[in-house]
């Protein structure tokens, strides 16, 4: 899922994966996932590191909130630190403002 410019919003397109994501964990009720909250290289550590948590969040809260248990879902932000597109332009930097789910 990505996000907006300073922003923890689900977009529509979010929020349609995220339902495909919940329906696969109540098939498989055994699966326990990490939700990782990425941000841009702008803005402080400190700052991104709890933009990222916000977004994690947001995406776990989806989740429960369509019936997943949240023990399976843990979350961890990752801020700045762990950009997936590199370059000091738009492009870069909406490729890197995320959510990314992982099955643990």
């Amino acid at each position: 899922m990505f996000f907006g410019f300073d922003q923890s919003d689900l977009s529509t397109d979010a929020q349609s994966t995220l339902d495909r994501q919940a329906a696969w964990l109540q098939k498989y009720r055994s699966a326990r996932i990490s939700v990782e909250g990425h941000c841009d290289e702008r803005g402080t550590r400190e700052y991104n590191l709890a933009l990222g948590e916000r977004r994690a969040s947001a995406v776990r809260d989806y989740l429960v909130a369509l019936g997943i248990d949240s023990n399976r879902v843990e979350t961890i932000s990752y801020g700045k630190e762990r950009p997936v597109a590199f370059g000091a332009n738009e492009e870069s930097w909406s490729q890197n403002r995320r959510g990314v789910t992982a099955v643990n």
